[in-house]
C-alpha cells in the first residue's frame, strides 16, 4: 500500500523502475535538441523579466529536474516562459530599486510563494481552480501579454533605454528617442535579423531550432566585427552552478511579493494543466489537475531557492521535445546536463550576444500567444464573451499585468454569476403527435393545458437567482390565458438549492397558495429533494409534491380536475 502510495505520488520513481534501454537513444536526442532552445529562451525571458540572464538558465535546469521526479506529464518542459516574464517584472521591479541582486532574490522569493500556494492548492485539491478563467478571459489575457511584452522589448531592440513602466509610457517614450535619431541602427539590424532567421527557419526541411540558429549566428557575426561596443551585449555569464540567492529580503518584501504570487500562481498553473491535458489527450492517457499542481509548486519551490525565478509549463520548448522524439522526462534531465555543462565549460560565449538579439526571441515567442481566431469566432457567436475578451486584454495591456489577472479573474466570476443570475428560462407545452412537453416560446403552436403552468428554469437555485425565479413563476401566471390552479417546474436543470432561494421559494409558494394556485415540481434531483427536508421544509413540500417526469406530473394534475 505504502510502495503504491509513492509510486502515484512520485511519478518518477516509477519511471526509473519501468525505464526501457530502447528509449534511451531518443531520449538523448531529444534532450540536446531541446538544451540547444533552452540556453537561449532562458537567458531571454531572464531579461524580459528584468532579471540577469544566468539566472533564466538557472530557472530552465532547476525546475526541469524537480519536475520530472513530480511531475505527471512524461514529455512536458518546464521553464521560464514570455506569459511570466512581464508579471516577474511587474512584481519584482517596484521593489527592487534599480538592484540585480536584490531583484534576483525578490524573484526567488516569489518563486517560492508561488509554489507554496500550488503547494497548498495540492493539499486542498483544488485543481479545478483553472475553471475561474474560462476561454475568452484566457485569450484576451494572453493577447495583452503579448502587446505588452513586445512593448517592454522594442526599447531592447532599438538599442536604448526608457524609464516608464506603463505601455503608454514606454511606447511615447520609444518614439520620442526615435524621433531625435537616439535608436541603435546596429541593434536593430541585429533584431530584425533575428525575427526573420527564426520566421524562415519554421520552413526549412530540417528541423533545427530557430532561436539556436539566430542567437549562434548573432554570437557568431558580432565577434567577427567585434562589435562589443557597437551595441549593448549581454556578456559573459559568471560561471559556476545555481546556488540560494536569497539575501537582503524583508517582511515587508514578502507581504507585497504575496498578492502577485497568487495572481501568478493561478496563471501558470492555468496554463501549464491546459498544455498538460492536451499532450495526455494526444497519448490517450490522463493526468491529474491535482497532481500537476503540486509537481509545479515544487518546481517553483526549488526554482526560487537556486536562483531561478517562476516557471510554468512551456508551450513552446515542449513541441521541441516531441519533435525531437523525447519519449520520457530522462529528456529533460539530459537537456538541464547539457546548460549545466554550457555555465561550467563556455559562459564566456555570451559576451557578444546582443541583447537586441535576445529582444527579438522574446517578440517572436510572445507573437505566439496571440490568438485573432477566437476573437473572430467570438464576435460571431457571443457579444457578452467578445466584450469580456476585450475588456481583459485592455486591462492587461494599459492598466498592468498584475491588475489584468485581477480583472481578467474578477470578470470570469462576474460572467458566471450573470449566467447564473439570469439563466435561460420559458414554459413548455405539449405538440401534436411529439411525445413530452417543449419550449413554447421555440414552439408557438404548443398546446397548454388548461388551468396549468409547466415552468422550466435552467439553473441552479441560489441567492442570486432566487428572486429571478420567482418572477419568472409570478410572469408566467399572470400572463396565462385563464385561472391558473397548478404550476409544475421543470427541474432537471436545478442542481442545488441555498437558504436565501429556500426562502424566496418559500415565499413564492405562500403567494401562489394564497390564490388557490399549488407548487408542484417535477425531474427534482435527489440530494435537493433531501436538502429541502434538512432545510426543514418537508410538511410544506411533501412527497405529493414531487414527480418523476413532467409527464407523470400533467397526468397528476388531470386525474386530480378531472380533465
Amino acid at each position: 500500500m505504502r510502495r503504491n502510495w509513492i509510486l502515484k505520488a512520485i511519478p518518477g520513481v516509477h519511471l526509473a523502475r519501468s525505464y526501457q534501454r530502447a528509449w534511451l537513444k531518443s531520449d538523448l536526442v531529444a534532450g540536446a535538441a531541446l538544451s540547444a532552445a533552452l540556453i537561449p529562451a532562458g537567458m531571454a525571458y531572464a531579461e524580459a523579466a528584468g532579471l540577469p540572464a544566468v539566472n533564466g538558465l538557472y530557472a530552465s535546469v532547476v525546475p526541469m529536474l524537480f519536475y520530472a521526479v513530480f511531475g505527471p506529464s512524461r514529455v512536458l518542459i518546464v521553464g521560464p516562459d514570455s506569459s511570466l516574464a512581464p508579471m516577474i517584472a511587474a512584481a519584482v521591479l517596484p521593489l527592487a530599486g534599480r538592484d540585480p541582486a536584490h531583484a534576483v532574490a525578490l524573484a526567488g522569493v516569489l518563486a517560492m510563494l508561488i509554489g507554496v500556494f500550488l503547494l497548498a492548492g495540492r493539499l486542498f485539491r483544488l485543481g479545478f481552480v483553472t475553471g475561474l478563467l474560462s476561454k475568452p478571459i484566457r485569450v484576451g489575457y494572453l493577447n495583452g501579454i503579448a502587446l505588452a511584452v513586445t512593448v517592454s522589448q522594442l526599447p531592447r531592440l532599438l538599442g536604448i533605454t526608457v524609464a516608464g513602466d506603463s505601455l503608454t509610457a514606454r511606447v511615447t517614450e520609444t518614439a520620442e528617442a526615435v524621433l531625435r535619431g537616439a535608436a541603435n541602427p546596429v541593434a536593430l539590424l541585429f533584431g530584425v535579423a533575428t525575427v526573420v532567421v527564426i520566421v524562415a527557419s519554421r520552413f526549412l526541411p530540417w528541423k533545427v531550432p530557430g532561436v539556436l540558429l539566430a542567437v549562434g549566428a548573432s554570437i557568431a557575426v558580432a565577434a567577427a566585427l567585434d562589435l562589443g561596443d557597437a551595441m549593448p551585449m549581454v556578456g559573459a555569464l559568471p560561471p559556476g552552478l545555481p546556488a540560494p540567492a536569497l539575501g537582503g529580503v524583508t517582511v515587508d518584501d514578502v507581504v507585497g511579493l504575496i498578492g502577485p504570487a497568487a495572481g501568478i500562481a493561478l496563471i501558470a498553473f492555468a496554463d501549464t494543466s491546459a498544455l498538460s491535458k492536451s499532450l495526455a489527450g494526444r497519448r490517450g492517457v490522463h493526468t491529474g489537475g491535482n497532481q500537476e499542481m503540486g509537481a509545479l509548486g515544487i518546481a517553483n519551490v526549488a526554482s526560487g531557492m537556486l536562483g531561478g525565478f517562476p516557471v510554468c509549463g512551456s508551450s513552446s520548448r515542449t513541441p521541441i521535445a516531441l519533435d525531437a522524439g523525447a519519449r520520457t522526462p530522462f529528456s529533460g534531465m539530459v537537456a538541464a546536463a547539457f546548460v549545466v555543462v554550457f555555465m561550467i565549460a563556455a559562459p564566456q560565449v555570451t559576451a557578444y550576444l546582443p541583447t537586441a538579439t535576445l529582444a527579438a526571441v522574446v517578440v517572436v515567442a510572445a507573437s505566439s500567444l496571440v490568438d485573432v481566431k477566437t476573437l473572430l469566432r467570438l464576435l460571431r457567436m457571443s457579444r457578452m464573451e467578445t466584450a469580456l475578451l476585450v475588456a481583459t486584454f485592455l486591462g492587461v495591456a494599459f492598466v498592468g499585468v498584475l491588475q489584468g489577472i485581477v480583472i481578467a479573474t474578477a470578470l470570469s466570476l462576474v460572467a458566471f454569476i450573470r449566467r447564473a443570475w439570469d439563466p435561460y428560462r420559458t414554459e413548455l407545452a405539449s405538440l401534436e403527435d411529439v411525445p413530452g412537453y417543449h419550449d413554447l416560446s421555440r414552439h408557438p403552436e404548443g398546446r397548454r393545458v388548461p388551468g396549468l403552468v409547466i415552468a422550466r428554469f435552467d439553473a441552479p437555485l441560489f441567492f442570486a437567482n432566487g428572486e429571478v425565479f420567482a418572477e419568472h413563476i409570478r410572469n408566467l401566471v399572470a400572463n396565462a390565458p385563464g385561472p391558473v390552479k397548478r404550476v409544475i417546474v421543470a427541474s432537471e436543470a436545478i442542481t442545488d438549492l441555498d437558504t436565501t432561494a429556500l426562502d424566496d421559494l418559500v415565499e413564492l409558494d405562500d403567494e401562489l397558495a394564497a390564490q388557490g394556485i399549488s407548487l408542484v415540481f417535477a425531474e427534482l434531483k435527489g440530494p435537493v429533494k433531501d436538502r429541502l427536508l434538512r432545510f426543514g421544509v418537508g410538511s410544506r413540500f411533501g412527497p405529493d409534491h414531487f414527480y418523476p417526469t413532467v409527464t407523470n406530473a400533467v397526468r397528476s394534475y388531470k386525474r386530480t380536475f378531472d380533465l
